[in-house]
């Protein structure tokens, strides 16, 4: 990971509630899914408060206290309008909170979930997705917070979430030389985390910073990488989703439908290669130099076998990525 000495899977668990194990599967399967992940070799696992309302962290450490098994850990931290008035303390509390639940003593990564956004977000609710990057940067700040973590030891590494559009705060942050690890969605139908933004493309732009971060030695974990449940054989087929995962947008939505329209041109990429489309989306994840670790969400054991295998198969030739370059450029109308 970067300029660390944590090393990580590339395929890591993720235990939030799109793929939905981890907040809505009964105990038994988690943890002997969990149990076959650490067998596969995945050694990392992602979880925040959010997913499900601290329920995947709990789970997560119950099934982790039954295996007796102490793998790479994260969590992370949302912050809220209610916490602005002591962003640094409140990091700590969530932190404190968090451990906790997973019954560790420290984390081996640990992240802000907020983007970096300038000018401050309306912070209405319950919304976290963005923060004002004075809101890191200054006294009592969310940075602040993270360094009294690391000092103390209840963190070994910090990082941060990147929501798109935001690449030169991004950038701002990853020049602190506070961070260790960013957290981006890159995908087949948006690539832009990974990229600079194909010309043609209608898509948040995620600013290359992948490529930003890998030059100053701070690892890229991607999350969504399934773009929301999109990229997988069962998605361009129509067929239902595992019952465990969270509900696909309404068919009718526009940006549903372009991401089923994107999914079906790239499933040439599996027809021809022999895989999954799934399996195809992740192998293009792999292929980023900037990529320190995928997250996986798996609903069952099938789905955890089929992704795990990826790392062993041969990147896209040259050809194929020049087919998919030309669906970026054409919006994928080509």
């Amino acid at each position: 990971m970067g300029g660390t000495d944590l090393a990580l899977s590339a395929i890591a668990f993720g235990c939030g509630g799109n793929a939905g194990l981890m907040v809505r599967g009964d105990a038994a399967t988690q943890t002997r899914i969990i149990a076959r992940a650490l067998e596969l070799g995945i050694n990392y696992f992602d979880n925040s408060p959010d997913y499900g309302n601290c329920i995947a962290e709990e789970n997560l450490g119950r099934a982790l206290k039954e295996l007796r098994v102490r793998p790479l850990l994260n969590s992370k931290v949302e912050i809220r309008a209610e916490n602005l008035d002591d962003i640094a303390g409140h990091v700590v509390r969530s932190t404190e909170a968090s451990l906790k639940r997973l019954g560790v003593d420290y984390f081996d990564v640990l992240q802000i979930h907020n983007g970096p956004v300038d000018p401050a977000p309306a912070m209405e609710g319950k919304f976290y997705a963005q923060l004002w990057i004075e809101h890191f940067l200054r006294p009592g700040g969310a940075i602040e917070g993270l360094q009294k973590l690391l000092r103390d030891g209840k963190a070994r590494y910090v990082g941060f979430i990147c929501r798109g559009n935001d690449g030169a705060f991004v950038r701002r942050l990853l020049d602190t030389g506070v961070f260790h690890l960013i957290n981006a969605p890159y995908t087949l139908i948006n690539p832009t985390a990974g990229y600079v933004k194909p010309a043609g493309l209608v898509a948040k732009d995620y600013g290359d910073v992948l490529d930003a971060a890998c030059d100053v030695g701070v690892g890229g974990s991607i999350y969504s990488p399934l773009a929301g449940g999109f990229l997988t054989d069962d998605a361009v087929r129509g067929h239902e989703r595992h019952p465990l995962a969270r509900k696909p947008p309404d068919a009718t939505n526009d940006s549903t439908q372009r991401n089923l329209t994107a999914a079906s041109k790239l499933h040439f990429l599996a027809r021809e290669s022999g895989i999954t489309l799934a399996q195809a989306a992740y192998r293009f994840i792999l292929m980023h130099r900037g990529m320190t670790t995928a997250l996986g969400g798996f609903s069952s054991m099938e789905q955890l076998e089929e992704i795990a295998a990826v790392p062993d198969m041969p990147p896209f030739s040259a050809a194929m990525m020049e087919r998919v370059e030309k669906l970026w450029a054409t919006n994928f109308q080509g």
